[in-house]
């Protein structure tokens, strides 16, 4: 299984909306894990205007397979008009963690996240 796990790097204006869609691909499995980085500042051309913004950046960790859900989710969710997704393949890294990613990332989407599967299971 070379390369079907990637680090996904977002942007996001601030820290409401960076946490709020890292906490839906958590929940929907669409990564294992989010790392948020606060205090970017960004450089670009947006409209012919050279602009700049503080950001928070975002890595996601995921598997390949996944990539196209987890793209849709942040298209629907960001406030960006193009929001930045750009994913990169993990070449290699801790066989464990990386095993983890495939696992967090296996199940079918899901807002509820670990729910009990019968009534039998829920707790009273």
């Amino acid at each position: 299984m070379p390369n079907d796990v990637l680090a996904v790097y977002l942007t996001f204006p601030d820290e409401v909306s960076a946490e709020r869609l890292a906490r839906v691909l958590v929940e929907r499995r669409l990564a294992a894990c989010v790392n948020l980085l606060s205090g970017a500042r960004s450089f670009y051309r947006w409209q012919g205007a050279v602009t700049t913004e503080a950001e928070v950046l975002a890595v996601a960790k995921t598997r390949a397979e996944r990539l196209d859900a987890l793209i849709a989710a942040v298209r629907e969710l960001h406030p960006f008009e193009i929001p930045c997704v750009v994913a990169y393949p993990a070449a290699s890294g801790d066989a464990a963690y990386l095993d983890w990613i495939r696992a967090e990332t296996s199940a079918p989407e899901s807002t509820e996240p670990n729910a009990p599967e019968t009534d039998a299971e829920r707790e009273p």
